[in-house]
């Protein structure tokens, strides 16, 4: 099979394309072709260094896929060849889905959503399953509330759109150039960090009330940041390193929440079901081939993209 391998870790000129050998499903695993898979932050964090995870070069690396199953393992019970799927496999340094086919546990996969094409859902997988995470069972967002949203890119943008079908009053903080894709995605207020102080901002949008919960997917200071806008007892939920004085947390008896997602069938499941009935939706800046991996990594990594970039890796 056709893949893309990092030969070293580095920068994306590691990428080359190799003929690797097909794998072969274990009792509960899927084969799967896959038809697409996009990138993530994570991914150039491991090509650049990413034994941490377990990956030693030469290795297939890649986080999201959408595909057709083409053979199952004799113990897996709930997919049959031929049934369309997606997922997020895990980072534990087995190879990863920028390849033609890939194998992965029955019990992460989930039935690709009807509505959306394999480029379009291999862009959800990761992103998604990281913002539903942190706003629903983290976050617990009750209808009514006020969710602050840091950061619009891939898990922002659904993070809107997760917050907005939850019943919440969004308000995101975003660059310039992303404000109306904000505020088409259903963001109350989406404010220009740059040019404004979002801790004025939201000061006015709640009349001083503050925000009920913070999610932030930028990092630094931003979660410190924030603890003045945040009611008494409120949640703050970060997805990515911060700085934080958890003296000014407690002062406010605030609920801290640190996460790395993790992989499960039933958040996809719930992904599916509000992708299907049109709550949210996949933001896609562009589709690029398998084998222009290493210029999208060089796209992602020089920032100004909006939503996210899938790779496609067989035609539909």
């Amino acid at each position: 099979m056709k893949a893309m391998v990092i030969k070293k870790f580095g920068g994306p000129e590691v990428f080359e394309a190799r003929d690797m050998p097909k794998p072969e499903p274990g009792p509960t695993e899927l084969l799967v072709k896959v038809f697409a898979t996009s990138i993530n932050p994570i991914d150039y964090k491991i090509r650049q260094s990413g034994s941490w995870a377990g990956v030693q070069p030469p290795a297939i690396i890649g986080y999201d896929a959408s595909g057709v199953v083409e053979a199952v393992g004799d113990l897996v019970q709930d997919f049959e060849a031929g049934d369309e799927v997606y997922y997020t496999p895990e980072i534990d340094g087995n190879p990863g889905t920028y390849a033609e086919y890939h194998t992965v546990d029955e019990s992460i996969v989930a039935f690709k959503p009807d509505n959306l094409s394999h480029a379009e859902a291999a862009t959800i997988p990761l992103a998604g399953a990281t913002a539903w995470g942190a706003l629903i069972p983290r976050a617990n967002i009750w209808l009514g509330e006020t969710v602050l949203i840091h950061g619009c890119g891939g898990v922002g943008s659904l993070g809107v759109q997760i917050a907005k079908a939850a019943g919440a009053r969004v308000l995101v903080t975003c660059s310039d150039y992303m404000v109306p894709l904000a505020e088409e995605l259903g963001a109350d207020r989406a404010i220009d960090y740059k040019a404004e102080d979002f801790v004025a901002v939201v000061e006015e949008e709640t009349e001083g009330e503050g925000v009920h919960v913070v999610f932030d997917t930028v990092g630094g200071e931003t979660l410190a940041k924030s603890i003045p806008v945040v009611q008494a007892f409120g949640v703050m939920v970060g997805i990515v390193s911060s700085s934080i004085d958890l003296r000014a947390a407690y002062s406010k008896n605030l609920t801290l929440h640190t996460m790395f997602m993790q992989r499960d069938r039933q958040q996809l499941d719930v992904l599916r079901t509000l992708l299907e009935a049109g709550q949210i939706r996949p933001v896609v800046d562009s589709v690029m081939d398998l084998e222009e991996v290493a210029e999208a990594h060089r796209k992602l990594e020089a920032g100004g993209i909006r939503g996210k970039i899938a790779l496609q890796v067989a035609a539909e």
